[in-house]
């Protein structure tokens, strides 16, 4: 992921957040007490569903993040996190599977070399890499899923890092979700902020990483520089 690409899924994010927003305040939402009453005299299904859900939409390119916030709007903050951060690990080691069991050997010859390359560098350090891809609201969660598979991550370090690494963005959303029909309150604002943060935060990450790597292909041109 480039950083120009990061930018333009921050701007993304940034513009559908406005759009929530304005809907909320200028539209108004449905009374979201009967919303959740509603859903809650549906019985133990309707949690489970919306988790089997969101497991399918992970193992494809479509947005999680609407799907996220309307947990938050579905069930509350705290059930949905909880209902998102599983249907969330449940498509993430499915996609983990596939991409083990069915595309290692073709990308490999595919890419000459450099599946090998990404071995060696998550190897010893696999769920350190993956807790903070996750941590990047900007990265694609499914393409890290299905990419994963296809190195030498284990699945307890793929799983654990998946965990710890979604909950933050996944906690700010579904924030967004719970209170997005109070624009007002402090945990609706906190979680903009947090979200703000992990997305400056990771492209600076992205752009430390992409400067440091070009020094190291030309360590001649940065002993000049000296």
């Amino acid at each position: 992921m480039t950083v120009r690409a990061g930018m333009l899924r921050a701007a993304g994010l940034v513009a559908l957040l406005a759009v929530l927003v304005t809907a909320a305040v200028l539209v108004g939402v449905p009374d979201p007490q009967q919303l959740r009453s509603n859903i809650i005299a549906l019985g133990w299904w309707a949690p489970v569903a919306f988790g089997v859900l969101y497991a399918v939409v992970s193992l494809s390119p479509l947005p999680k993040t609407v799907f996220t916030l309307a947990a938050g709007a579905l069930f509350g903050l705290a059930p949905g996190v909880l209902i998102v951060v599983a249907g969330a690990l449940l498509g993430a080691v499915a996609a983990f599977y596939l991409g083990r069991v069915l595309g290692r050997d073709t990308v490999r010859w595919l890419t000459g070399g450099h599946l090998d390359r990404l071995d060696t560098m998550l190897a010893g350090r696999g769920m350190r890499a993956i807790v903070l891809t996750r941590l990047i609201p900007i990265v694609p969660f499914t393409a890290v899923n299905y990419l994963a598979g296809l190195t030498s991550v284990r699945l307890r370090d793929f799983t654990a890092g998946t965990a710890i690494g979604i909950l933050p963005t996944t906690t700010a959303y579904v924030t967004v979700g719970a209170y997005g029909w109070r624009p007002g309150a402090w945990p609706f604002w906190a979680a903009l902020a947090t979200l703000l943060v992990l997305t400056i935060g990771g492209l600076a990450a992205e752009r430390h990483r992409r400067r440091n790597t070009t020094r190291a292909v030309h360590p001649r041109d940065q002993a000049e520089a000296s």
